[in-house]
């Protein structure tokens, strides 16, 4: 008899529960990747278990054990397939943040997240995939669509000419930088890539969960914004906004979702274009 998702579950994550003495304190959640519980401790301490079902989640839970609190959520305990963090307990939401006219600084507390990353001094796991193994889905896209050739041009620049290497987050967006009350604003959730430091700023262009991200002018504003918070040259940044794009329509198009497609290579042609006019300058 096959198991239930719930039995499959609960199956996953009651050993950890058992073994780390922790209790249950909420819904369980599940994705495709992972299994999560919100649970405490014995002393009452608001947790965060999870689970991981593959190599790119069990891969990001060590990079996070070694950020441990700097720039990312505090790791209690990592083991095997099994991560332990903080639970972030704050109110605000970056994501209702920028739908509410604060889009500007919201982009500006998440470029401050990714630089402490950037900046941490720890020995880092030493699996952590390069961008060079991460664009496969562009490097061999077959498209016929124009704009991918010109991502996957640009992608190759890129990884040939790589600049201030760091351990990557590799999945940045509104909702993996979430509220930690007053230890302030923390990473969660990330692939463990090791690359150029600019591709982890380039999703904050090309989040389809915000209704204002396909506006050229948010795009132009967010343009400014970024490359003042981080030092980035304007030029590289575009660069790899149209890599990223060029990946992740990629990915949407291996899944069938040619929708979703659509609505990222968007943000391709908006740097094609501000590409196009730098040069003239």
């Amino acid at each position: 008899m096959h198991k239930s998702t719930l039995e499959y579950q609960i199956e996953t994550l009651t050993p950890w529960i058992k073994k780390w003495n922790l209790s249950s304190d909420g819904e369980q959640i599940i994705t495709h990747t992972s299994h999560l519980q919100p649970v405490r401790d014995c002393h009452g301490k608001a947790l965060m278990l999870k689970v991981a079902l593959n190599e790119d989640e069990r891969r990001g839970a060590k990079l996070m054990n070694c950020w441990n609190g700097k720039g990312a959520a505090p790791v209690l305990a990592c083991e095997s397939n099994a991560l332990l963090m903080q639970r972030a307990c704050g109110n605000r939401s970056l994501l209702e943040m920028a739908n509410n006219n604060e889009d500007e600084q919201v982009s500006q507390i998440i470029c401050q997240v990714v630089e402490t990353l950037h900046s941490s001094s720890v020995v880092l796991p030493g699996e952590l995939v390069p961008l060079s193994r991460w664009f496969a889905s562009l490097l061999n896209s077959t498209q016929s669509n124009p704009i991918y050739g010109l991502c996957r041009e640009v992608a190759i620049n890129l990884l040939s000419s790589a600049q201030n290497e760091v351990a990557l987050h590799g999945d940045i967006h509104h909702n993996n930088i979430l509220d930690f009350g007053e230890q302030g604003w923390l990473a969660i959730d990330p692939k463990g890539l090791v690359g150029e430091r600019g591709y982890d700023y380039a999703n904050l262009f090309c989040n389809p969960d915000l209704p204002t991200a396909g506006r050229r002018a948010r795009f132009q504003r967010q343009l400014k914004v970024v490359t003042q918070a981080t030092g980035m040259g304007k030029t590289r940044l575009l660069q790899w906004i149209m890599a990223y794009a060029g990946l992740s329509a990629s990915w949407f198009i291996e899944d069938g979702d040619t929708t979703s497609a659509e609505k990222v290579i968007a943000f391709a042609w908006f740097a094609a274009e501000k590409l196009d006019m730098a040069v003239r300058d």
